[in-house]
């Protein structure tokens, strides 16, 4: 459910006639298999900085090895799930090939029955254990990398160094130039430790995370979406936010003095991954799989992951040299240990909860 972009659906399209392709990278190695080819597969994405990954880093790459080319659909991931659902009730084809989704959201469609099995892919084999979803039985989904929600801010805010708690979202001289998610993601199990609680108390007792959010929301902060933090920080709008690492990267590699930490309460750790819709014609369904392997070959995930700066599921892959020693860029277990990781079937039964209180605090 991570906020990014928004835009509009794409409608369904019409087939060419076309022929399998030989590649390594790709389902059948070896094997030319006769497929019609469509005149385009279409993957729901983000915009900005990750719409820009994954087609430098899987859907240009898949189109030359196969000739189909990919379209991108920016259509926001919470508005496309009815859509998709409706269409698998309704025994319609849905809108889209493949969905590029937080791993929460693909788990709830999952538990929906809506998704194709994935088990056949045999790029699967050799992945990270972080790639299968838990507490879902097969491959539903394939979580493709990790990803973190880091204390991001501007140095010149910071002349003491990097802010070593989030409760310094509460200082005054933050008022209206600090920023998170419109929903809380990211930040609401962090808020409650921020508020004096626990790891324990989540899901449980929320308490002290909604407290800390009613002092916050004197504060004023801004909330928006992935695109936003980047302009904010560009246009030198606010100080510190909690967002992806890939965002603050992005703003830092357009030449913006950002630069993130892991404060002592830590930053939630989570993933995103590819599913396919039930309900596509065949040799869509297909050629949608081939895109899906494909993107999980280690050249893809090199490209793909190397691009948004986060750690992949393809195993020993460098570390971009700009990312070397960042604990926003967690390898080992010990890595991943300084972070915050919450099971997804807790998130998925319990998000909903958080949002909605969330904006009942800041919007209500």
């Amino acid at each position: 459910m991570a906020k990014r972009i928004t835009g509009t659906g794409i409608n369904r399209r019409t087939l060419l006639q076309g022929t399998a392709v030989t590649a390594g990278a790709l389902m059948a190695p070896n094997i030319v298999i006769a497929q019609e080819k469509p005149k385009e597969l279409i993957v729901r994405a983000w915009g900005g900085a990750w719409g820009e990954a994954l087609k430098s880093g899987v859907a240009d790459g898949f189109t030359a090895e196969t000739g189909i080319p990919v379209r991108l659909d920016f259509t926001e991931d919470n508005e496309i799930k009815p859509k998709i659902w409706a269409a698998v009730d309704q025994g319609r084809v849905p809108p889209i090939h493949v969905n590029w989704d937080t791993t929460t959201n693909a788990t709830i469609s999952a538990r929906r029955d809506v998704c194709v099995d994935l088990s056949d892919l045999p790029n699967l084999k050799g992945l990270l254990p972080i790639a299968k979803p838990t507490g879902l039985e097969g491959w539903p989904l394939v979580n493709t990398y990790s990803y973190v929600y880091v204390c991001a801010y501007r140095p010149e805010a910071f002349p003491e160094g990097a802010p070593t708690t989030w409760k310094v979202l509460l200082d005054e001289k933050f008022k209206k130039r600090s920023a998170l998610y419109d929903d809380g993601i990211g930040f609401n199990p962090i808020a409650v430790i921020a508020g004096g609680g626990t790891l324990k108390d989540i899901p449980d007792n929320m308490e002290p995370g909604w407290e800390f959010y009613r002092k916050l929301k004197a504060n004023e902060p801004l909330l928006g979406e992935d695109p936003d933090f980047t302009s904010w920080f560009q246009n030198g709008e606010i100080d510190i936010a909690c967002t992806i690492s890939v965002n603050a990267r992005a703003a830092r590699e357009s030449g913006i003095e950002v630069e993130w930490t892991v404060p002592e309460e830590g930053c939630k750790v989570d993933t995103d991954g590819l599913w396919i819709p039930r309900g596509l014609p065949e040799n869509e369904e297909y050629w949608a799989k081939q895109l899906v392997n494909y993107a999980l070959s280690k050249d893809a995930q090199e490209k793909w992951c190397g691009a948004l700066g986060l750690p992949p599921v393809y195993p020993g892959l460098p570390v971009p040299a700009d990312l070397q020693g960042d604990p926003a860029y967690p390898t080992t277990p010990e890595d991943y240990a300084k972070l915050v990781s919450i099971p997804s079937p807790i998130l998925v039964d319990n998000q909903p909860i958080w949002f909605a209180k969330f904006n009942e605090i800041f919007q209500g």
